[in-house]
This record gives structure tokens, sequence and C-alpha cells, in this order.
């Protein structure tokens, strides 16, 4: 019997390819994403960091310039438009890796079924295989069983 031939096969390597792309870039924006949250975080840390200055030096009594206190105001907004920008960015990041998670989703449907479909047909071939296989068993059994036959005749 001829070797098992699947007429899919490209189709279903392409789609396994395609696949482990989508993972590819999956993967690249969680990693992205994650880095933004990093850098959320290290603002927020910085804004901290600053508002605890800014409280000890008020603490300690010193006189605070109306140039310094403009400077700490300056400071803080841009520390909180820097960490706006950034939830900005991390909601952004957070659709397209949705988007992606979606299409992730649809492709490796896409290839279980392909994937059935081969092992469908690989099923089939093996049970014609089989079929065959008996069929010449059969057709042996019964050249034997025909010389036994004539074999005992001609005693």
């Amino acid at each position: 019997m001829k070797k098992f031939k699947f007429q899919l096969e490209t189709l279903l390597k392409v789609t396994r390819m395609k696949k482990e792309d989508i993972e590819m870039q999956f993967a690249e924006l969680s990693r992205k994403l994650e880095d933004q949250r990093r850098h959320k975080e290290m603002l927020l840390k910085e804004l901290q960091q600053w508002q605890r200055d800014y409280e000890a030096i008020s603490r300690e009594g010193k006189r605070v310039t109306v140039l310094r206190l403009m400077q700490f105001n300056q400071f803080f907004a841009w520390k909180r438009e820097q960490i706006e920008l950034q939830n900005t960015m991390i909601l952004h990041t957070k659709g397209q890796r949705q988007k992606k998670r979606k299409e992730l989703m649809e492709a490796m449907s896409y290839l279980k079924s392909i994937e059935q479909l081969r092992e469908k047909r690989f099923q089939e071939y093996r049970e014609e295989a089989f079929r065959e296989e008996q069929k010449v068993l059969d057709e042996i059994g019964l050249q034997l069983t025909m010389r036994a036959r004539k074999a005992g005749e001609t005693l």
C-alpha cells in the first residue's frame, strides 16, 4: 500500500507557523506590558520619594523660597503627567495584547480542527491498510487450503 499522504499537510505547516508567530507576538506584548508596569512603579516611587523630601524640608522649619516651591510643584506636575502617560501606554498595550490573545485562540482552534482532520484521515488510511492486509492474508490462506486439498487428492 502507498505511504500516507495528507493533502492539507502544507496548510497544516503554514497554520502551525502562523500560530507560533502569534504566540511570539503575544509573548512580546506581555513582556512590553510588564516593562511598562515596572516603569510606572519606578515613577510612582520617585514621586513618593520627592514628596517625602518635600515634607522633610517643610518639617525642618527651614525657610522655603517661592522659587523652590514652584520647582517642587512643577516637578510633581511633570511626574504626574509621566504617570498618566504611562497609564495610557499600559491601557493601549493591554488592548493590543487582548486582541493578540483572541487572534491566538482563533489560530489554535483552526489548527486543532486541521489536526483532527489529519488524524481522522490517518485513521481511515490505517483501516484501509488493515483491510488490504486482511484481504492478502485471506487470499494466501485460501491458496494454502487449495494446495493442501490438491495435495490430498493426488495421494
